[in-house]
């Protein structure tokens, strides 16, 4: 390979450079069809320099990362708040009412939202490289393929959703939270067909490092959900119901306005084609990248879960499960800025990969986990020190309040490892190793 400032190389850097573009060729011949565009080969020019990385260089890829991190931050954050304003509502309503809200997130988390939002990563490091690539048309047939591949995942779950009272039944929760978690889960079944879409949505704009219409969306999304729990909750007394069909409401409202916006901004047009039978086939690649990256997210997200299933088998289940939901929300907002930087950084390994500079990839997997790391202690410095207020903002519950305030620098000292092993996860899913 050659120094990125000159512009002539000699026949052993040809021949390198070329080789490992061959590489890369090859596996994404693997994920296209013949009416696909081929590759163009890239001037040297656009080589890895074989030294250290400069100073100049780290500081330049810092703030690549930084550039799109933010606003996927910003769009996280705010959907945190809807989140959030979820909680609030249900805690207002009663102890119960919280309970059953905290296990039906829980459960729907375990069996819906985990799995569709990890097995929709699987097509990022298809789409990233792809693009880094220059092989456009690519992406949108990734993109056909997953929303097909999560539409089909959305009938298995669809069935769990709809047996959850008997399942947290057998699983000796408490019979009222596990009726009212049965209803709030039955009316948002709706929001599994819109996750379909948002997901694969999200991915194929992030791999072409188009962040601004998700966090536009995310704002609009946010506005309209207080006002519409208010209604549903507040005006139209509906309780839990009204909280479930504010939500689903809402991602359908995002979902709109994305597909609009994008549309009708042309964002599209130099990577979409239109579906074709060719999504229905091909899926071998988007699958063995999928598995390992919802097992992934699931095991992230899981744990959590588990303990909110785990609390209602002990003494005073209501407040017990309670508290893990506030847990839950708390955990949610600090792993905000850990996987905001896992997105980024597994688009900016794609991308330099894609377009054949691996130590650019190199040097931003380094410093995303250097972020990371200096992200987690934060994050456990944030939870000691709110342990004795944070909880005030979802109850005003005695008993859960304690609870919260006891768990809270247990959390913290949770993300120290979670924080770097987020990242991690980024940096794997950009490389697309072939063993998967």
């Amino acid at each position: 390979m050659c120094n990125s400032s000159t512009t002539t190389t000699t026949g052993t850097g040809t021949a390198v450079t070329e080789n490992q573009q061959s590489r890369t060729d090859i596996f994404l011949d693997r994920l296209s069809i013949k009416t696909l565009e081929q590759p163009t080969k890239r001037n040297l020019q656009h080589c890895d320099n074989l030294g250290s990385p400069l100073m100049s260089e780290a500081v330049t890829e810092a703030k690549t990362l930084f550039t799109l991190a933010f606003p996927i931050a910003v769009a996280a954050l705010v959907l945190y708040l809807r989140s959030a304003v979820s909680m609030f509502f249900p805690g207002r309503l009663g102890d119960l009412e919280l309970a059953a809200g905290s296990l039906a997130i829980a459960f729907a988390n375990i069996t819906g939202y985990s799995v569709l939002s990890g097995l929709a990563l699987g097509m990022e490091p298809l789409c990233s490289q792809a693009f880094g690539a220059h092989r456009y048309k690519l992406l949108s047939l990734t993109l056909h393929r997953t929303v097909v591949f999560l539409l089909v995942c959305c009938v298995p779950i669809s069935v769990l959703w709809l047996n959850v009272g008997k399942i947290s039944v057998y699983l000796h929760q408490d019979p009222d939270i596990a009726q009212l978690a049965q209803t709030y889960l039955i009316f948002s079944l709706p929001d599994l067909l819109t996750n379909t879409l948002l997901h694969p949505i999200r991915n194929y704009l992030r791999a072409q490092a188009i962040i601004h219409p998700v966090t536009l969306a995310t704002i609009s999304g946010a506005v309209f959900h207080l006002p519409a729990n208010l209604f549903l909750v507040s005006y139209l007394r509906l309780g839990l119901t009204g909280v479930a069909v504010a939500s689903s409401v809402t991602n359908l409202f995002v979902v709109a306005f994305l597909i609009c916006y994008v549309w009708a901004s042309g964002l599209h047009v130099p990577t979409w084609t239109d579906p074709t039978w060719d999504c229905l086939r091909g899926w071998g690649p988007l699958l063995r990248l999928a598995g390992p990256s919802c097992v992934s997210v699931c095991l992230e997200w899981w744990w959590y879960e588990i303990m909110t299933v785990l609390c209602g088998l002990l003494v005073n289940p209501r407040s017990t499960v309670a508290a893990m939901g506030v847990l839950i929300q708390t955990t949610s907002f600090l792993y905000v800025f850990p996987s905001s930087l896992s997105f980024a950084v597994s688009s900016r390994v794609g991308n330099e990969l894609g377009a054949n500079r691996p130590k650019t990839a190199k040097l931003s997997a380094m410093l995303s986990i250097v972020f990371a790391a200096a992200t987690g202690v934060t994050a456990a410095a944030f939870a000691y020190s709110v342990r004795n207020v944070w909880g005030r903002v979802f109850t005003g519950d005695d008993e859960i309040l304690r609870l919260t305030a006891a768990a809270l620098p247990i959390l913290g000292l949770c993300e120290i490892g979670n924080c770097p092993q987020t990242v991690g996860c980024g940096v794997v899913r950009g490389t697309a190793p072939r063993t998967t």
